[in-house]
């Protein structure tokens, strides 16, 4: 027959309660060493830590403001265009310039004759009549385009800012203390595993070399998704969202740091999805049959939380919402094939 439920799941250890508890704080105590060294060596490479977070929030702005810059110099156009005028560029060479040189203009407008290759037109009267309709207002009118060229690298529009002296500062050791995490995340979950081990029973201790390296290597794939995969499309949508406002966007660095060193840990830990449902099936919380019938549930509860765990755009809580649907029945396939104890083990006959 099988265990019982009150049966004592660590008769078959050597360790009585107290060791266990021992073997809790030993195990707390050298994960924490390992976490102070790890952020001892992000500290060391917080400058580069904070250079590579921006690298997303840069692309996304850099493309935003080639899509402005497109954008306006076809309405520009068409507007000179209705007044028989043009421009300097073809449409072709402008995207060119834009998407293929990374260069990003600034427009001013001029005094005809007050800038090389601003030369006043010819006095005809068809020239003239051209000119007193440039674009009708008192602002514009009489006077033409002028573009100036620069890298997009060197735009002040693609430099996060910060508002006091000491937020720079804060940010760097906030970042250098996630990639701390980042770098000692084996070592505290090996520690993690070693004490699950002791509490295990001698013929599934062998699973912790399993389990090890699963768990970290979803942590790391929901960090890794976060980081090069959900950042561009949330950006492109909040960018495109203040666009239609009509706001103009300037990044905050610290405002950008947390969103950019949170989210990849929120993916990270989220994706332990498979292992926590193991861990309730195993000690009776839950049941496959329970797993199975209560999907539906299941699905509302990750939407939910993904909906807590990211901005609030659609983006992010799909990208974060579908991978967890995928590891919770992902987790319901763990729990059915990897057997527990009670479905392995058998009671020893008892004495008549």
């Amino acid at each position: 027959m099988k265990y019982s439920p009150n049966e004592d799941l660590f008769k078959d250890t050597t360790m009585t309660f107290g060791e266990h508890l021992e073997e809790l704080r030993r195990c707390l105590f050298l994960a924490v060493l390992g976490l102070v060294i790890g952020v001892a060596l992000g500290m060391a490479a917080g400058k580069w830590v904070v250079e590579f977070i921006q690298l997303p929030l840069t692309d996304a702005l850099t493309e935003y403001y080639q899509q402005q810059a497109v954008t306006r110099f076809d309405l520009l156009e068409e507007d000179l265009g209705k007044q028989g005028l043009k421009l300097p560029y073809t449409t072709e060479h402008f995207n060119e310039l834009v998407m293929d040189e990374r260069l990003l203009p600034d427009v001013v407008w001029v005094e005809p004759g007050t800038m090389p290759g601003t030369a006043a037109p010819p006095p005809t009267a068809a020239n003239a009549a051209a000119q007193s309709k440039l674009l009708a207002g008192p602002r514009h009118a009489g006077m033409v385009p002028l573009f100036l060229w620069r890298p997009a690298a060197e735009s002040d529009k693609l430099r996060p800012k910060s508002f006091n002296a000491q937020e720079p500062f804060f940010i760097w050791m906030k970042a250098s203390v996630v990639a701390g995490i980042v770098f000692s995340s084996p070592w505290v979950f090996y520690q993690v595993w070693v004490f699950v081990a002791a509490g295990l029973y001698p013929h599934e201790r062998h699973y912790v070399y399993i389990f090890l390296p699963f768990s970290l290597g979803l942590f790391l794939a929901g960090a890794l998704l976060a980081f090069f995969w959900v950042f561009q499309p949330v950006l492109k949508f909040l960018l495109e969202f203040n666009s239609w406002l009509g706001i103009e966007t300037e990044p905050r660095i610290s405002e950008w740091m947390n969103f950019a060193l949170m989210l990849p840990l929120g993916f990270g830990i989220s994706f332990q999805l498979p292992l926590v449902m193991l861990f309730l099936e195993r000690i009776g919380v839950f049941t496959v049959k329970t797993y199975l019938e209560k999907w539906r549930i299941a699905i509302f509860v990750i939407v939910v939380l993904s909906a807590v765990l990211t901005p609030a755009d659609p983006n992010s809580l799909l990208l974060m919402a579908i991978p967890l649907v995928f590891l919770y029945f992902g987790g319901v396939a763990l729990c059915h094939y990897f057997p527990g104890h009670g479905r392995k083990r058998t009671a020893e006959p008892t004495a008549a």
